[in-house]
């Protein structure tokens, strides 16, 4: 498969040749949902908490004598039917993470990628370099692209000035090829891959 690669000037830098195994592939929704799933339930902070009867700071004494006063044998008044008595079944601190194989991971990973292949949102551009560190000139680059709502992955390493220029542009997403994932791709309309990029994800996946 042969993509058209770009300059951030918009110019045109010749074609690339990509791997079908990783850009050509039938999208499948269900693996898809399955990663990101995986990506949100894991990054849930899980430190709700609701203090039981246990841990409620009350005397433990019985409330009032167990016979002759017409009412029900209550002990404690930690009981959770009592106000400022402890929760039942309440939230207790935990991990939400769940486990999901690598191979449907690194698949997710490929429909995503392929989804956006084949929905033409994917954009491939030459290098991520901005000398000029400047915000509004790359604003400017973006609006001959028609980019608005972007996930823009670099090498392993980010150009200094392109990331600076980037970070202040709203819905536009930097991150390098180690931080590619599901969730991203998908949140984003578009999705920019540098050439290095592209070749750091065709040797992932040999």
């Amino acid at each position: 498969m042969d993509f058209k690669v770009t300059t951030l000037a918009g110019k045109d830098a010749g074609k690339l040749k990509v791997s079908d195994e990783i850009f050509g592939l039938d999208p499948r929704e269900d693996i898809l949902h399955r990663v990101v799933r995986w990506q949100l339930a894991k990054r849930q902070q899980g430190s709700h908490k609701t203090k039981g009867r246990a841990e409620i700071a009350r005397t433990g004494a019985k409330m009032y004598r167990q016979k002759g006063t017409g009412r029900a044998r209550h002990h404690s008044a930690r009981a959770p039917q009592f106000r400022g008595g402890g929760k039942a079944h309440g939230p207790v601190v935990r991990s939400h993470a769940h486990e999901l194989p690598k191979k449907v991971r690194a698949l997710g990973l490929k429909h995503a990628l392929s989804a956006k292949a084949k929905s033409e949102s994917l954009i491939i551009i030459d290098d991520l370099a901005f000398a000029d560190g400047k915000t509004k000139a790359l604003v400017d680059s973006f609006a001959k692209l028609g980019l608005t709502n972007v996930l823009m992955i670099g090498g392993a390493e980010l150009d200094a000035g392109f990331k600076r220029a980037a970070q202040n542009i709203p819905n536009v997403d930097v991150l390098p090829v180690q931080g590619i994932n599901v969730y991203d791709i998908l949140r984003r309309g578009t999705l920019v891959l540098s050439k290095a990029a592209v070749e750091a994800l065709e040797e992932r996946f040999k």
